[in-house]
């Protein structure tokens, strides 16, 4: 068998010192989470960050920034995930849009709102806040760090 980890996108999105997040069924029940999932075969990876905002949020996301590169695993025996994580802003909100199968909700939440969360064990993982607290401490990578090389003929 050989060993892959799971790549995918996430966004960090402010506005009005709010930061959008997304309430999703998990296994351990609803949890909150940065608008964030998988890419897609085909698919690279800023095109990816923009359809799950969308798909997560009925918001249209415009990448600006790399803020972080994460790698993470819960447990031993839990997957590993690279996660490429975003900031950039929001336009048009399209409110007839469905959610993405397993999102509750979307929400505008401040720092304070997103700690108590934490404290109470309702974000999906470290990454949540982490990624929060490097935008705050103004980590911003070009997005032309980004190459993709994808022969689709």
């Amino acid at each position: 068998m050989v060993w892959k980890p799971h790549l995918t996108v996430a966004a960090v999105i402010e506005k009005n010192q709010r930061f959008l997040l997304v309430e999703e069924e998990t296994s351990n029940g609803l949890q909150f989470n940065q608008p964030a999932g998988h890419l897609e075969e085909n698919e690279d990876i800023i095109s990816a960050v923009k359809r799950e905002v969308y798909e997560e949020t009925a918001w249209h996301f415009e990448p600006e920034h790399v803020v972080a590169v994460q790698l993470w695993r819960k447990k031993p025996d839990s997957p590993t995930f690279v996660r490429i994580c975003f900031s950039g802003y929001c336009h048009s909100h399209n409110p007839s849009q469905p959610l993405d199968v397993g999102i509750f909700a979307a929400h505008w939440l401040t720092v304070d709102e997103i700690q108590a969360k934490n404290r109470q064990q309702l974000l999906r993982s470290p990454l949540v806040l982490l990624s929060i607290d490097d935008y705050l401490d103004g980590q911003r990578y070009p997005l032309s760090l980004l190459k993709s090389f994808l022969d689709l003929a």
